[in-house]
């Protein structure tokens, strides 16, 4: 089987939820909302379905200070759970998905969340 990888490409400079900061649940669940559908449109035209997939999720910081890019994950969470929206994947549980998997990448002036998704052969259990 040939390895296929795809790239989505969140918007520049958008908001991401970050586990450290506390704010409050209707402006976390507005956030989650607009990752959610970012990537829900965003991998509609460019990602075809898989049947099973890993995932790693590249944090494009707007300058070079030192940060955690693990705190993220909760913005890596609502953007797989777009892809899932989007039926890229039949589901985001351990069978059809490995990851995600955070990285933090080159920088980026505004700031950026990338999705690598590659795909894998089959689901757990359908060997």
């Amino acid at each position: 089987m040939t390895v296929r990888t795809f790239t989505v490409q969140l918007p520049a400079g958008m908001e991401l939820l970050n586990a450290n900061r506390r704010i409050h649940w209707r402006r976390r669940a507005e956030i989650t909302k607009a990752i959610r559908e970012a990537a829900y449109l965003l991998a509609c035209g460019s990602v075809p379905r898989l049947q099973r997939a890993q995932i790693t999720v590249e944090y494009r910081p707007p300058d070079r200070r030192r940060r955690d890019v693990h705190n993220l994950y909760p913005s890596a969470k609502a953007a797989v759970d777009g892809l899932v929206d989007a039926r890229i994947l039949p589901d985001d549980s351990d069978r059809y998905l490995i990851g995600p998997d955070m990285r933090c990448g080159d920088v980026e002036p505004a700031g950026r969340l990338v999705l690598h998704i590659t795909e894998l052969e089959t689901p757990l259990g359908d060997n």
